[in-house]
């Protein structure tokens, strides 16, 4: 009876031993609900874009062109900066700086020149600004330094860099700044891995001269988790509730525009989730987020997201730059 006892109890522990690895696979799933308490309120600010308290679908300046994977930013005087890219008639995609008063209407205010895509930018705490974009030809990011806001409105800026390509040799890009310390900026990007696929970077410029880059496998990791098996490209920071968050882009198909969607990433668990964006039309495809805090027109606290809406997903009059706005 020993003997034939003992298989029982090797049984037992072989179905525990089984219920604990399927614990914690599950709760490594990109779906176990891993996300913190800022990403949810996130989430529920922003996911119903149907009951934000303003939107404007197909962004455009006050020249007619589009504001393309436009980030904006609060202006010193209470107003909004946004730096976006528009196709133009030479087959260069151009970016540009705007002002705007409402967040509805921008009048352009500089062309940085063809070839330059991408744009981010953020405050300088000495009162400038940074500004970063992706550069063609070879692509690669470029930094800009403007001493304060006429000079970013004119263009003309203190210090340039423009980054060595040295994670791949094809390109370099979709920048996003994260924070700055004097001359010393600390961004993101994507690198082409193996001349195929867009994947994570983050990279540390130093006063102005020494540039450092390393692939960011842990976000890679996180969006690829969904099934994402295209690019996994651009991306913003957002502090909320005391929390740090990213908004990132993912494809799930390659090649397919209509592929692409939003997700909320938590750095401190390394998980993210979907940004289940809902509009009034049904459009599917989400892609190069932005976020910031920010005073709304009405003079609310805010929060603004920024997504473009590929053609290949919109609904009827919903393709382009899409910005929404949310009471905090």
């Amino acid at each position: 009876m020993l003997l034939s006892r003992r298989p029982v109890r090797l049984a037992a522990s072989g179905v525990l031993a089984l219920v604990l690895l399927v614990a914690v696979l599950l709760v490594d799933r990109a779906d176990a609900a891993p996300l913190s308490g800022p990403a949810s309120r996130l989430a529920a600010l922003t996911e119903d874009v149907t009951d934000a308290d303003g939107r404007v679908y197909d962004a455009r300046d006050d020249s007619g062109r589009t504001m393309d994977a436009a980030d904006i930013r609060q202006a010193p005087d209470g107003g909004y900066l946004a730096v976006y890219h528009s196709l133009l008639d030479d087959g260069r995609f151009h970016a540009a700086v705007a002002t705007s008063a409402d967040l509805r209407h921008w009048t352009r205010r500089h062309d940085f020149g063809p070839g330059t895509h991408q744009p981010s930018l953020a405050a300088d705490p000495s009162g400038g600004w940074v500004l970063a974009y992706e550069r063609d030809p070879a692509n690669h990011i470029a930094v800009r330094k403007y001493a304060d806001l006429d000079a970013l409105l004119g263009g003309d800026p203190a210090r340039s860099f423009d980054a060595p390509r040295t994670l791949s040799r094809c390109a370099e890009g979709t920048p996003s700044i994260t924070a700055v310390h004097g001359d010393t900026v600390e961004l993101t990007g994507h690198y082409r891995a193996d001349c195929d696929t867009d994947r994570q970077l983050r990279a540390t410029l130093r006063d102005f001269r020494h540039w450092h880059a390393e692939p960011d496998t842990r976000l890679d990791t996180a969006v690829a988790a969904w099934g994402n098996q295209g690019n996994i490209g651009d991306r913003a920071p957002l502090r909320l509730d005391g929390r740090e968050l990213v908004l990132i882009e993912g494809q799930q198909r390659r090649d397919d525009f209509a592929g692409w969607r939003t997700y909320v990433y938590d750095p401190r668990r390394g998980l993210a989730a979907p940004l289940g964006l809902r509009t009034e039309g049904g459009s599917t495809a989400f892609a190069n987020p932005s976020a910031s805090l920010l005073t709304a027109p009405d003079g609310a606290p805010a929060v603004l997201l920024s997504v473009f809406v590929p053609r290949e997903g919109a609904a009827p009059g919903e393709a382009g730059q899409l910005l929404f706005w949310r009471k905090l």
